[in-house]
């Protein structure tokens, strides 16, 4: 039985409107899924997180509403403060991380006997768990059996608990975590130095550059990828710190080597704490100082690919 005319032309309008509109809808297609996941588990419980900021609950009996009391008291609380100017220290030391990490990328990138294990050997440290790394550290920190401890005796250090001591436990936690944070930027850079013209590279000696005006005029500006994804990668990390305190010193001593993550932990989680309200009040304030730097970057990024760089 033969359609009617009309029939037919909705059907040719609706194949023409696909075929125009495909090359546009087929990506949100496939992010559709990943998308509604994204929203339910991360989107979500952001939005969750600074709602239960203005609330006084400790997770079982009814929530009292108490504004941005929360935050006028977090504003007064000297812990925060020291939690926060341990991140900043976190986030100056673990910028050591990216110029290591190229530095140890161009040493490795040859072509001799055995670089493949060597590389390998690099690489490890990012494969351990954080945690396995914080335990082996502090049985290196032990004043008295660890690692380091004869070396600390001949400088006259004997019997120097690193972790114990309040000025220095963070930068033994930092240089903990710096271990597999090098070696992620290591593989970052090689990755980038095989993507390396080798042509420009062969312009540059024909012009006569030779070490490090070849490296910084030729080689670094082909590396700006790496370095981006490097840096933002490094400070993420230094900004949500966790781990490694919670395995080697807990915060301690008395506090003094608390982030804001782990204060935030305590806080909330902890036995000492089970303060729902004031702990997401600074998840909120560690969320909002994490999306100023990440809308910044993703800004520069978005004008470099407009500049077509």
């Amino acid at each position: 039985m033969n359609r009617p005319i009309s029939e037919f032309s909705a059907h040719s309008y609706r194949s023409s409107w696909w075929k125009r509109h495909q090359a546009r809808i087929t990506p949100w297609l496939f992010l559709a899924p990943g998308g509604m996941l994204f929203a339910i588990y991360v989107i979500a419980p952001i939005f969750q997180s600074i709602s239960i900021s203005f609330y006084e609950w400790d997770g079982l009996s009814p929530a009292s509403y108490v504004g941005v009391a929360n935050y006028v008291e977090l504003m007064d609380d000297e812990q925060f403060y020291v939690s926060l100017w341990n991140n900043v220290r976190w986030l100056i030391c673990f910028m050591l991380a990216v110029p290591i990490g190229l530095g140890l990328a161009l040493f490795l990138n040859q072509t001799v006997f055995g670089i493949r294990l060597i590389k390998s050997l690099f690489f490890f440290p990012f494969v351990i768990s954080q945690a396995v790394i914080g335990l082996i550290f502090t049985w290196f920190y032990e004043p008295n059996y660890g690692v380091i401890a004869p070396l600390l005796s001949l400088m006259g250090w004997d019997g120097w608990a690193i972790l114990a001591d309040e000025d220095y436990a963070t930068y033994g936690i930092i240089f903990a975590g710096l271990y597999p944070q090098i070696a992620y930027c290591m593989i970052l850079y090689l990755t980038g130095l095989n993507n390396i013209s080798a042509d420009q590279i062969e312009a540059g000696r024909l012009d006569g550059a030779k070490g490090w005006a070849l490296f910084w005029n030729i080689i670094l500006p082909q590396l700006r990828p790496a370095t981006f994804i490097a840096i933002v990668v490094t400070v993420i990390g230094a900004l949500r710190s966790f781990d490694m305190i919670a395995i080697m010193t807990q915060g301690g001593p008395w506090g003094s080597s608390n982030v804001l993550a782990y204060f935030m932990f305590e806080q909330a989680l902890s036995e000492y704490g089970y303060r729902m309200g004031y702990g997401s009040a600074i998840a909120t304030i560690l969320f909002l100082i994490m999306l100023v730097y990440i809308l910044y970057f993703i800004f520069r990024m978005y004008r470099d690919e407009q500049r077509g760089l």
